[in-house]
């Protein structure tokens, strides 16, 4: 996520001092791989010359640049100590004798770029610039204009209801009590209680070795985000169980559903408490010396996990206390009636059962909910069903018994069971870009509409709410902010190998480590953020921005918006694009280093 204001407060800044001009205006006289810190003479329209020192070339007004003939003049800015970090910013012992002349000493010189950095970045941040997210936007990964769309669908679980965290415990328990009655597991694992937070969604699962992990984008390892049970494996075991890399291969990941032979992605919001039954009873299993398969061990959680669901347990608890375990049913409602009172037509596809979805339904909405949908469509095995063409539609009746007639025609009113997205498409005509669908799971909901049939996906990331809220935080901000500034003073002054460079940049680096562990664990102690591993996009967030259109936290945010607005993407720079990225602003460079250190490099 960007910040946006304090990325045009940078550039202003930095312009203004060394321009006078916006970068739009840049003459393109200008040498741009120039940053040196030379005098220039500036002819300004109607005056004289005039000198201007401490910046890269400088524009006048009519875009005209004259480099004095004398030699180049360094800037000497005097003793001084080192620039006091902003707020959130852990800051070290100070360093004397900080100048940007010409390097006598290298490690003044180091510290003196150093200083300027930093303060550079607690200048420009004004207070409250990071708090300009708003977790009820609706964020566009590809263009999507309202305008066109005549059909909205909608997954229900996590999507049309959202659920209270006290269902994860309720699910947690229930499958632990199936390990011990069912599987005759030892009894001391009732001592593990369910410890919410303790995992996120999106983590990998090596089922051989019992490793709980989060994978990058490039499917790389996050260093320090592996458990076996309740504990952190070093990264030192990680390189050796693995040979020696953070890389996970191909062939070993969890496949396109998540479901790999040896490593498994937990896409699914309810299996946050299978993760964390999991961890605990490795720990179990562990801590007690007693030998154990982790494959079987695997294979029994997952069982009695789907035992809670198959055995209707799940449905049960929340069918007896909606009031407990459904959350915000009043903006459902209102965001129903809105599409509704536009002429769209809507329809609800789910894998859960008719009973539960009515129940829920009509606390949310009201005894006439099915008023709503032109096809409502109850367990639906996805992501079966948008892959098969197997299964026909099956009718229930009002007491949700099923029907034996052929189905030729999905009717209003109606609930179906069963059938596939192909008779779907055939008997609705509903094809393309002119539908919408909402669901919270990547693979399940998403992946097979977008990629096979070009249907507009919306995702419901819940987690977007509390990230959004640390991301605004100015400590998080600035703690950002500096880590990417340090990151590219240690990229553009690297050429500097000697001893005393060496030293200083080894406090440097273990400064940056700090950072970076201090912007995980606002997230999550243990796994840090679903979105991000340090600089890389998780593979939960790859897969996010490959298989929907558009996300956000709930479907109430689109009570925000007309049914005739257009989602733009932001065009994210790449990184040949050399953009003002806030460490290039913050060291007054791009990605090329500073030219008396590129003499160096030969």
């Amino acid at each position: 996520m960007s910040f946006k204001a304090v990325s045009a407060a940078v550039t202003r800044t930095l312009w203004t001092r060394g321009h006078g001009i916006p970068p739009l205006a840049r003459s393109p006289k200008v040498n741009r791989l120039s940053t040196t810190c030379s005098l220039l003479t500036v002819r300004k329209q109607g005056g004289e010359p005039h000198e201007q020192s401490c910046s890269a070339d400088s524009d006048g007004a009519n875009g005209d640049v004259h480099v004095s003939s004398e030699p180049p003049h360094r800037c000497n800015t005097g003793e001084e100590k080192r620039a006091k970090g902003p707020a959130g910013v852990p800051d070290v012992k100070n360093r004397p004798n900080a100048s940007t002349a010409a390097p006598v000493n290298k490690t003044s010189y180091l510290w003196a770029r150093y200083n300027d950095t930093k303060r550079l970045v607690h200048d420009l941040i004004p207070p409250g610039a990071c708090n300009l997210l708003n977790s009820t936007t609706i964020y566009a990964n590809n263009e999507v204009d309202l305008s066109e769309v005549d059909i909205y669908g909608f997954d229900y679980d996590y999507t049309l209801a959202m659920y209270s965290n006290a269902l994860n415990t309720m699910i947690y328990n229930k499958a632990r009590c199936f390990l011990i009655e069912h599987f005759k597991y030892p009894e001391g694992l009732c001592k593990y209680d369910y410890i919410p937070n303790f995992t996120v969604r999106g983590l990998h699962y090596d089922i051989q070795k019992g490793l709980l992990m989060k994978i990058d984008a490039f499917h790389y390892i996050q260093p320090g985000t592996v458990y076996r049970g309740l504990n952190p494996v070093s990264d030192e075991e990680v390189l050796q169980l693995f040979g020696g890399t953070y890389h996970v291969p191909l062939q070993q990941d969890s496949g396109f559903y998540g479901k790999g032979p040896k490593v498994k992605q937990f896409m699914d919001i309810f299996s946050i408490p299978e993760m964390t039954l999991l961890a605990s009873a490795n720990d179990f299993f562990i801590t007690n010396g007693i030998d154990y398969d982790p494959v079987h061990l695997f294979k029994d959680i997952s069982e009695a996990i789907g035992m809670v669901h198959v055995k209707g347990f799940m449905y049960k608890w929340v069918m007896e206390d909606l009031d407990k375990f459904i959350l915000r049913g009043e903006e459902t409602d209102a965001v129903l009636h809105r599409l509704v009172s536009h002429g769209k037509k809507m329809f609800l596809i789910t894998n859960s059962p008719f009973s539960f979805v009515d129940k829920g339904m009509t606390y949310m909405v009201g005894k006439n909910w099915r008023d709503f949908f032109d096809v409502v469509i109850v367990q639906a095995e996805k992501p079966h069903f948008f892959t098969d063409c197997i299964k026909p539609f099956r009718r229930l009746d009002a007491n949700g018994d099923l029907m034996w007639e052929k189905i030729t025609c999905l009717d209003k009113g109606q609930i179906y069971k069963q059938g596939n997205l192909f008779d779907f498409l055939r008997l609705t005509g509903w094809r393309g870009s002119r539908v919408l669908y909402f669901g919270d799971h990547l693979y399940s909901d998403l992946a097979d509409l977008m990629l096979r049939h070009g249907w507009r996906t919306a995702a419901i990331v819940p987690e977007l709410e509390p990230e959004t809220n640390v991301v605004s935080t100015d400590r998080y901000g600035r703690s950002l902010t500096w880590l990417q500034a340090l990151t590219g003073l240690m990229e553009n002054l690297q050429v500097h190998r000697d001893p005393e460079s060496k030293r200083v940049f080894e406090e440097w680096q273990i400064e940056r480590e700090e950072l970076k562990v201090m912007t995980k664990n606002v997230f999550n102690p243990q796994f840090g953020s679903i979105f991000r591993t340090c600089h890389n996009p998780t593979y939960f967030s790859r897969r996010l921005s490959r298989f929907s259109d558009v996300y956000m936290a709930s479907i109430s945010c689109l009570l925000n918006y007309d049914l005739e607005y257009t989602f733009y993407p932001r065009r994210t720079p790449l990184q040949h694009e050399a953009p003002l990225w806030m460490d290039q602003l913050c060291t007054g460079c791009t990605k090329t280093p500073f030219l008396e250190e590129m003499s160096r490099i030969r």
